[in-house]
């Protein structure tokens, strides 16, 4: 059996130096400069995705992405969720009220299946 010793760590007795930088608040740091919702939620707003379950954004069906959508027209995030989702390059689900598939806006999420060959009369 080795043994391993470690050296003490030394103690710094305190300062008025480093007494008045330990008493300071450290910097708040946002992650990627979303405290935009922050702010939102301490202002009472409530934000959608945080507020409803997170799956609704990432559904499937074309009527539950409208609902997602619509979700986000009263978000007050709405452009700063939007311009995120643009500059990290989102794959997939609903982002400050658009849809997104592979990376890319589209308009509608079609149903899943086969398209038909001919139009059905109404």
């Amino acid at each position: 059996m080795s043994t391993v010793i470690t050296p003490p760590i030394p103690s710094v007795p305190p300062t008025s130096q480093n007494t008045k930088a330990d008493q300071a608040d450290p910097p708040e740091v946002s992650l990627m400069q979303l405290t935009s919702i922050d702010q939102a939620e301490a202002l009472g707003q409530p934000i959608p995705c945080r507020t409803f379950d997170p799956e609704v954004f990432f559904a499937e069906t074309p009527a539950d992405v409208e609902y997602a959508k619509s979700l986000c027209g009263t978000c007050p995030v709405k452009e700063a969720c939007l311009s995120g989702a643009l500059e990290r390059r989102e794959p997939w689900g609903v982002w400050g009220g658009e849809l997104f598939v592979q990376g890319v806006i589209v308009a509608r999420k079609r149903p899943r299946g086969r398209p038909r060959k001919t139009e059905v009369a109404a």
